[in-house]
């Protein structure tokens, strides 16, 4: 960092001085600010049976969650739709009893389909979130939507959380004009939580599509999700939940392959893998895979590329998603010093193992490797990957964590296609801030990477600081790249930077009469240097929103962009001509955007833009997304964007159309059916995905998937693969 001018270095540390001592002095060791409201649980010996009728005697004299509070459109009132929430257990569950009353707005129920993890805000749905810990952090979510279908997940950061975790729980739902009811049933063994602990953290919320209402069992401010554990009440246990004994699960699976003979491979395989699941404690979990298949992931989107870094695409392989965030979320989304889509790239994982959990209320603990396999037809080195992450909480809500991961090339390959060094290694530290009413949060970074032949500059410092109140937002990030830092594991699109990153938005709430439910300005700022402290890059946007009622949104705004190319650039990504680097462009746009309310069935998300581009050149943009429903059981949805660039010669004017189309049907909870069919004119690939799952038992599936994707779209395809997968749960 010393290359930096001597302002730009001055500033940078005035603000990390400034975000520690906002860290220090804002953190107050306080009491819970929902403590008040407590569930008491108490074991019954009843045989419960998930009907959705409640009929049995625990629930009249089980204690009761109700007079929820109201979230949206208001956070200052009740809630005008009634809610009732009654636990217990037994020796193998945790039981949950949930009805629902629609006592002044009566209506069809607003659902998706029966699709397991729906999008919050389209269904009329109930979550629970488990803080089984009671650190207002970390913990487990569940939820059905009127119709039933399931949705679960891993808590993180106190208000996140990933969907890509998969339990065995079970649940069963009735309905009728006046109420819907939930019974609910989640066993002991598919969570982890501390022995001997008698008060967790628990939240129950409601969204009511038919009256635009959002509520809680607990108040929750309108700014923050419902679910958020910083407000989350106390579920007090008569005595503590049974220890969960040994607890270990073996997921065999056996996947057959069919592909199109000119590949040029046997066209017929026949792969057996198989997952282990081993509690070490009830909080610390263990896994292991052996020669894992993903056949079953979803592909990915296709896009249009006009950008000059290397684009994100999310990892969907199940293996790595579960228990990501110890893992994953260590920096930024721009500053990922670990991203596990490196892994397997190109060459085949053999097994691998993770631990992962609680070591107590305070510490958390990731460790994973993987290896992969060497491949000498291609030329591809075996590789070893490892990554330790270790997290520590501090004062209520906060804490402490470090990384370090480990890339290490194994194979005596002479002559190997990939250019990597021998090994890469990557240290960081970090400290993640969050104030106890959740209003203040933020981080401080420091990452280092190890590769051959570096010893300077290969640093990463930043900073972030966030305030939220129910009118503003305001957000400052800070960053700073060296030109050797190197994450050959990781996701970093650009190096060599030092970063400013402003944000502050106001909204307006009208009277109630209003339709609209608030409105207000945003201004964003954000601004590169190079490490000699001269400016390489910077846009600053105003734009202006409007959120109904109904739950539709408005957005108008005006971004003015200046950018030094470092780098040669093909501004159109298709090979004619790149631009030179060290070239300086200014353009300005402007963005329209709509989304229309989730309640109908036929929905539809629109976005136009239009403006300059390099070289004094002109882009319209145009995006649209239309969906329609015959709930519960079909979705279709389309994808529309197209791209109208206007350059001189030699790239003249260019049109690249993004098409696409998926269907989904949901026959029951338990059978789904959906195909994406995908055109992309800038990379001139047709691309269709077909996938059919069968879990035929909680946790076990069937899958039945056909890929295909070509250039050419009237000659028969010449590239594809046809896969069944079948894997079942057991319990040992």
């Amino acid at each position: 960092m010393t290359c930096m001018n001597r302002p730009l270095l001055l500033s940078y540390k005035i603000f990390l001085i400034t975000l520690l001592l906002q860290f220090f002095f804002q953190t107050a060791k306080g009491q819970k600010i929902n403590q008040d409201y407590v569930l008491k649980i108490v074991k019954t010996t009843e045989k419960l049976v998930l009907d959705g009728q409640l009929n049995e005697k625990v629930w009249e004299n089980a204690d009761v969650a109700d007079n929820f509070s109201m979230i949206l459109p208001h956070d200052d009132r009740s809630a005008t739709q009634s809610s009732e929430v009654r636990m217990t257990y037994d020796n193998k569950n945790i039981y949950i009893a949930v009805i629902f009353f629609n006592n002044t707005i009566q209506g069809d129920y607003v659902v998706e389909s029966y699709k397991r993890d729906f999008s919050f805000g389209k269904n009329d749905n109930f979550l629970v979130a488990l803080d089984p810990f009671n650190n207002m952090n970390t913990g487990f979510a569940f939820g059905l939507n009127a119709y039933g279908a399931q949705w679960d997940g891993t808590m993180f950061n106190g208000r996140n959380v990933d969907l890509n975790w998969d339990t065995k729980w079970y649940s069963q739902v009735s309905f009728d004009d006046e109420k819907w009811i939930a019974e609910i049933a989640i066993p002991l063994k598919s969570i982890r939580y501390k022995d001997n602990l008698n008060h967790w953290g628990i939240s129950f919320s409601r969204l009511d599509l038919k009256a635009s209402e959002k509520s809680g069992w607990t108040p929750v401010p309108r700014q923050f999700p419902s679910i958020t554990m910083a407000y989350s009440g106390v579920l007090a246990w008569d005595t503590p939940p049974p220890s969960q004994g040994s607890n270990i699960s073996f997921i065999p699976y056996l996947s057959g392959e069919i592909v199109s003979p000119q590949k040029n491979i046997n066209n017929h395989q026949l792969n057996p893998g198989a997952d282990v699941k081993l509690n070490l404690t009830s909080s610390l979990n263990l896994d292991i895979t052996l020669n894992p298949d993903f056949s079953q992931a979803e592909v990915d989107q296709q896009v249009t590329n006009l950008d000059r870094f290397e684009l994100f695409f999310p990892e969907r392989r199940q293996f790595f998603l579960e228990n990501a965030d110890i893992f994953a979320n260590f920096g930024y989304d721009n500053i990922r010093p670990f991203f596990s889509r490196r892994i397997g790239l190109d060459n085949q994982i053999i097994g691998g193992i993770r631990l992962s959990g609680n070591i107590d209320e305070k510490w958390r603990i990731g460790l994973l490797n993987i290896q992969t396999q060497e491949d000498i037809k291609n030329k591809f080195e075996a590789e070893n990957f490892g990554v330790f992450s270790l997290q520590r909480k501090v004062l209520d809500r906060s804490s402490i964590g470090m990384i370090f991961v480990n890339k290490q090339l194994l194979g005596g390959l002479e002559n190997p296609n990939d250019n990597h060094s021998d090994y890469n290694r990557n240290f960081g530290l970090e400290y993640n801030y969050l104030s106890t009413d959740n209003v203040w949060n933020g981080k401080i970074m420091y990452l280092k990477s190890f590769s051959p032949g570096v010893q300077e500059d290969d640093a990463v410092i930043a900073s972030n600081l966030t305030y939220s109140n129910q009118y503003f937002t305001g957000y400052f990030q800070a960053e700073y790249i060296g030109e050797n830092y190197n994450a050959e594991v990781g996701y970093i699109p650009r190096t060599k930077y030092f970063k400013f990153d402003t944000e502050f938005k106001y909204l307006f709430f009208p009277a109630q009469t209003s339709k609209i439910l608030s409105h207000g300005p945003s201004t964003g700022n954000i601004q590169f240097f190079n490490l000699d402290g001269e400016r390489i890059d910077s846009r600053i946007d105003f734009g202006y929103e409007m959120n109904f009622k109904n739950r539709s949104k408005f957005k108008l705004s005006y971004e003015n962009q200046f950018i030094v190319l470092q780098n040669h650039f093909d501004p159109i990504r298709t090979g004619i001509q790149s631009i030179q680097a060290f070239t300086e462009h200014r353009w300005q746009t402007c963005n329209l955007e709509y989304n229309s309310k989730p309640q109908s069935l036929f929905t539809y998300d629109f976005k136009s833009s239009y403006g300059g581009y390099f070289q004094n050149g002109k882009r319209w943009l145009l995006f649209s997304q239309m969906g329609y429903r015959i709930q519960p059981y079909i979705e279709l949805n389309s994808l529309l964007s197209y791209n109208r660039i206007t350059l001189d010669e030699p790239w003249g004017s260019n049109g690249f159309w993004l098409l696409g189309i998926k269907s989904n049907f949901t026959f029951t909870k338990n059978i789904f059916f959906s195909n994406l069919y995908q055109y992309n004119e800038q990379q001139k690939l047709w691309n269709f995905n077909s996938r059919f799952q069968w879990r035929y038992k909680p946790a076990s599936d069937i899958f039945l998937v056909f890929n295909s994707s070509d250039t050419r779209m009237l000659e028969p395809n010449k590239n594809w693969n046809l896969t069944l997968k079948i894997n079942y749960w057991i319990n040992l």
